[in-house]
């Protein structure tokens, strides 16, 4: 013999799954132990290399993992146990397929003697994997131990394929429990990006060559092009973003509109554009007055997802592959040979103002509060926003945020993922030395109050902003103009978070004027931990412009 046989680990398929996840880089996880998630959590606990985050339900688990997924750039786990479980989550990986987070969901199940024979055995859910199907990417089973190792790693290569997503993977409670042989190499499908033909991006460049007021609309799949989207905003090519692709090109950048992309005076500028690309984007309708926006006609769509032309828009060109690979090769392209009208960078800032302007008077006593929280808040914070009327109004477009990564939402237009997307974002955060703020209403927090003993338990070193106009603001909204004021339904009974904060232990700040705001912001952010700043809406007074749903054509 002439060298050493290396023996094999052997260990379960619980261990196999955690040795897996160190080997993708995951730092920390998020979801709820359970009988059918045990052999897993309970390998990982043992090696604790891996942090697990124990949330207070699998709805704020899944929204957890989301916004790490979001803010990292690498891959979000979720764990729940089966059937209901897995059901709770639903919602949350709904959210997550909107925003094209690549998230894994494992998720337990019944023992494989009892599976698919509707027993009512329990924990079972019959067709839960057509259920997670339908909320997924892409969904899978390991029904044998020795399949665990393989089904793993190409459920990680999917969810982290363009276009991202989440991706489920249920797994029998014997299957986990399992001895297996651990393969000694454990890395993960290294993933490619989709290519770009030359022909494509000559055709292309030979268009924007020939324009004189081109633009290039940035969405979220554009947050890895941040270098070569700048380069072409540099040579003049104006920008605008979703609100998913804010921040991919500096906000404060003279050439961008940043995420104002909704409203007359965007239309005016679009209406005097001669050609737009639109790269990474699904041009959504909360962001495009449900399709009725007048865009240029001359219009390329860019995206790696082929059923994207013609999708929105009766785009006249359409190219399929990597948004940044596309852009990188565009700006070497186009480089030295574009003669941009200079008017269009004097209305590019002449919309931004215009654009301001209307909002912070929209927002009658609240108009100076975005510049006090932007003086307060730190370089690189991670800001999170619920589905809420400050959001809608504001915090969508106007905070400014430093970085692709800076900016979570929820995209999907659910309530009540704000608090649990703000834990998962902040500990992501928190792995890269930053702040995280996170935006609320009072109402929506309502759907997810257990995630503050989560907070809490964690002490994740955030800010949860309440704007707290007692009761559902934005549907009263609504029945103001569409139901007569009447108001069945929409004045719930809002808990008192001072006392919810004190039970737990959470520094907390009530604001009742405006001229306290900043201070009481800056003292928050200041504070090493979870705190929350509430905004009493209702001693300070309504906004001057009641927002009453999405914008749309009038």
């Amino acid at each position: 013999m002439t060298g050493k046989i290396q023996s094999k680990i052997q260990g379960t398929v619980g261990e196999l799954i955690g040795r897996f996840l160190e080997a993708c880089d995951v730092q920390s996880t998020f979801g709820v132990i359970s009988i059918h998630n045990m052999p897993i959590l309970d390998a990982i606990g043992e090696r604790g290399k891996i942090r697990f985050i124990p949330s207070r339900g699998e709805a704020g688990a899944a929204n957890m993992a989301d916004a790490y997924a979001r803010v990292t750039g690498n891959l979000g786990v979720v764990f729940t146990s089966t059937g209901t479980a897995a059901g709770n989550a639903a919602g949350a990986m709904v959210e997550a397929l909107t925003a094209g987070s690549p998230l894994l969901h494992i998720t337990g199940q019944i023992e494989v003697e009892h599976l698919d024979k509707n027993r009512g055995y329990i924990h079972e859910a019959p067709a839960q994997l057509d259920m997670l199907k339908s909320v997924s990417k892409a969904a899978f089973r390991i029904g044998r131990p020795e399949e665990a190792f393989a089904i793993m790693r190409e459920a990680v290569r999917v969810a982290q394929s363009a276009p991202t997503g989440p991706v489920s993977i249920e797994i029998p409670i014997d299957v986990q429990q399992a001895l297996v042989d651990i393969p000694q190499d454990l890395s993960p499908v290294a993933v490619t990006a989709h290519p770009i033909s030359p022909e494509d991006v000559k055709r292309v460049a030979q268009n924007v060559i020939a324009s004189k007021r081109p633009m290039i609309w940035l969405g979220g799949g554009t947050r890895h092009a941040s270098v070569a989207a700048t380069r072409l905003a540099d040579m003049g090519i104006a920008i605008v973003s979703s609100t998913n692709g804010r921040a991919v090109v500096a906000e404060d950048h003279p050439m961008t509109l940043g995420a104002f992309n909704a409203s007359a005076f965007a239309e005016t500028l679009y209406n005097s554009l001669d050609m737009m690309i639109v790269v990474g984007s699904r041009l959504r309708s909360n962001e495009t007055w449900t399709y009725k926006i007048t865009l240029p006609e001359n219009m390329t769509v860019v995206d790696c997802d082929p059923t994207a032309d013609k999708r929105c828009y009766p785009n006249k060109d359409f190219v399929c592959g990597d948004a940044g690979l596309f852009l990188e090769a565009l700006a070497d392209e186009v480089e030295g040979k574009l003669a941009i009208d200079p008017t269009l960078a004097v209305d590019i800032q002449a919309t931004k103002e215009k654009s301001v302007a209307a909002l912070k008077d929209a927002l009658g006593p609240y108009g100076d509060m975005v510049d006090r929280l932007q003086d307060v808040m730190p370089e690189n914070t991670v800001w999170v926003r619920d589905v809420t009327i400050s959001n809608s109004m504001w915090g969508n477009r106007m905070l400014r945020i430093s970085g692709p990564r800076d900016g979570v939402h929820a995209l999907g237009g659910g309530i009540g993922q704000g608090l649990p997307m703000g834990v998962g974002a902040a500990v992501a955060a928190t792995e890269r030395g930053d702040k995280t703020i996170a935006l609320t209403g009072d109402g929506g927090l309502c759907l997810c109050m257990g995630e503050f003993a989560c907070a809490a338990e964690e002490n994740v070193d955030m800010t949860l902003l309440i704007m707290n106009d007692n009761g559902y603001g934005v549907i009263r909204n609504i029945q103001d103009v569409q139901y007569g004021s009447r108001k069945h339904y929409s004045n719930i009974k809002i808990p008192d978070y001072g006392d919810v904060a004190k039970s737990l232990g959470i520094s907390y700040v009530k604001i009742r004027k405006m001229t306290d705001f900043g201070a009481a912001m800056a003292g928050a952010i200041d504070h090493k931990g979870f705190s929350i700043v509430e905004v009493d809406m209702v001693a300070i007074g309504p906004f001057k412009k009641a927002f009453a749903g999405p914008p749309v054509r009038t």
